[in-house]
């Protein structure tokens, strides 16, 4: 009887592990069990979306204030349309707003950040957010470096 006892207490044990295990890949990997009520979607187009994904955060303040939800391309301008998800609590964003996307750290993963305009209009549901700062390539970056260079060796 006492071995069954110790049985089912390490059952229970490992069961209560692997829920754990559950919740911390579901945190950690921004997907959520609930719905989505309580949001509104905004969309922004960039010139380069480089390293953005699906369910990356929307940032305001460095607080996160939405996701990602969707990304392709906008065939009339050719450029990335990103759809976001903002929290129905930050309603109350000027229509001059400014998107960016950042880096976190020098080599992390990429996010939106909205920095707040000064218009007195307000973006509502299906808004969208003219204003937009394009992702930063390192390879671009180190490809004009090193063009740079080689344009001043052979000057020298």
């Amino acid at each position: 009887m006492q071995n069954r006892t110790l049985e089912i207490g390490v059952g229970m044990f490992l069961l209560a592990g692997l829920l754990a295990l559950l919740l911390l890949a579901l945190r950690v990997s921004g997907l959520t069990v609930g719905s989505s009520d309580g949001t509104y979607k905004v969309y922004a187009h960039f010139e380069n979306i480089a390293g953005l994904t699906v369910r990356s955060k929307v940032t305001m303040a460095g607080v996160t204030i939405g996701k990602v939800t969707a990304i392709d391309l906008d065939r009339e301008s050719y450029t990335g349309r990103v759809t976001m998800v903002l929290d129905e609590d930050v309603d109350n964003l000027p229509l001059d707003s400014t998107a960016s996307i950042l880096t976190a750290g020098l080599l992390g993963e990429k996010y939106i950040g909205i920095s707040v305009g000064g218009e007195e209009e307000l973006l509502r549901d299906g808004g969208t957010i003219h204003d937009t700062q394009s992702s930063l390539v390192l390879e671009d970056l180190i490809g004009k470096f090193l063009l740079n260079s080689v344009n001043k060796d052979q000057a020298n």
